[in-house]
């Protein structure tokens, strides 16, 4: 408790023990233009290796749905006998975003449930607004829905990053970006700080500026930074002047090995490299190395068919040598404007609580 007795919050970091990762089926075929098929076997081999180490629960529209992700699961390797499915209709995959932020709040599941609206940038997002709430009963989670002065604050999960402690990171375009597409007009970073603080117990919170060229997030932290341990951070860079992505980057950073975590500790930066510049029909995509998801026993990191994939699987196999650092194809998956992390949103385990009997059974 904190003093006073008000309940203790906190956002578990990914490393933490998971209880479960859900994933959606992916069926959105206009977001991925004659590669659905092969984002559902990228999405197999997703489940393959999670389920090595904890349980998988997939989101699919209707019966008929689950049964051919039953079999593609089979086909592929994954056991599909293994899986929880669940009937919940779906606009896209992304659980990243339309799903919810878990916390812990004295050793009881939360499920904080943005309000969700396509990142203000598709008009088909109102199935995806229920998904939160939806999963959060599912597993038993107190909801929890921020808001500030009676305005519901829309914000996604990939727009936070947590070491578990204290420290979030997020970014000054997504969260504070003016015009036609700012997620909360009118609020301001002190507004904003004051939910992160009350909602996932933040009392460190690093500003990014910018993200990456074709990003239709608005510059989701998950592309760009992630914490890899209590002070050291992952994140994305762009030597090449030329490229769009040098500048923003660099910045950013600059920015980090100026920052310290909740404790006063300068944060221990690691260089992830960016893939070379990966294009669909005329349109840059947002692939990066820094959406990789951290699962019970795996770190699982999208890869491009590029030079630039042995690099980012070394450099974050340095960060975790506990676990195996994988790869799983992702050029397709990235047509749709994201990777890995982004479809996954992971459930923290909580830790049983004795009960007298327990006790009693050790003396």
């Amino acid at each position: 408790m904190k003093p006073g007795g008000e309940a203790c919050v906190r956002m578990p970091a990914e490393w933490e023990p998971h209880e479960a990762t859900w994933l959606a089926y992916p069926h959105l075929s206009s977001d991925w233009p004659g590669k659905l098929s092969a984002v559902r076997w990228a999405m197999v081999e997703f489940v393959r290796k999670l389920q090595a180490h904890e349980t998988v629960h997939l989101l699919v529209r209707d019966a008929p749905e689950a049964k051919r992700a039953a079999s593609m699961m089979r086909r592929g390797g994954a056991d599909p006998d293994l899986l929880e499915v669940h009937l919940c209709p779906t606009d896209r995959s992304w659980l990243r975003d339309s799903g919810p932020t878990f916390v812990v709040r004295d050793n009881t599941l939360g499920a904080v449930c943005w309000r969700f609206n396509g990142w203000g940038r598709y008009s088909n997002w109102q199935l995806d607004a229920r998904v939160g709430q939806f999963i959060a009963r599912a597993c038993g989670a107190a909801i929890v829905e921020p808001a500030v002065k009676g305005r519901a604050i829309r914000m996604e999960g990939g727009a936070i990053e947590s070491n578990g402690l204290g420290t979030l990171m997020t970014t000054e375009e997504c969260l504070l970006g003016r015009g036609g597409r700012a997620r909360n007009p009118g609020l301001k970073r002190d507004d904003l700080e004051a939910v992160l603080s009350e909602t996932l117990g933040a009392t460190n919170i690093l500003w990014l500026g910018h993200g990456i060229a074709g990003d239709d997030t608005s510059a989701h932290i998950d592309t760009l930074a992630r914490f890899v341990g209590p002070r050291a951070v992952a994140t994305i860079v762009q030597h090449d002047r030329r490229d769009d992505n040098h500048r923003p980057l660099r910045d950013n950073l600059a920015r980090l090995r100026g920052m310290r975590n909740q404790a006063g500790c300068q944060l221990e930066v690691v260089e992830l490299p960016m893939p070379q510049r990966l294009v669909f029909d005329g349109d840059r995509l947002p692939a990066s190395y820094a959406n990789f998801y951290i699962g019970n026993g795996s770190v699982l990191v999208p890869t491009f068919n590029d030079p630039n994939d042995k690099i980012a699987i070394r450099a974050l196999e340095a960060c975790f040598p506990e676990r195996a650092v994988c790869g799983i194809h992702c050029v397709d998956v990235a047509v749709g404007q994201g990777a890995l992390h982004c479809l996954a949103q992971q459930q923290p385990k909580i830790p049983r609580q004795e009960t007298p009997a327990d006790s009693r059974n050790r003396r």
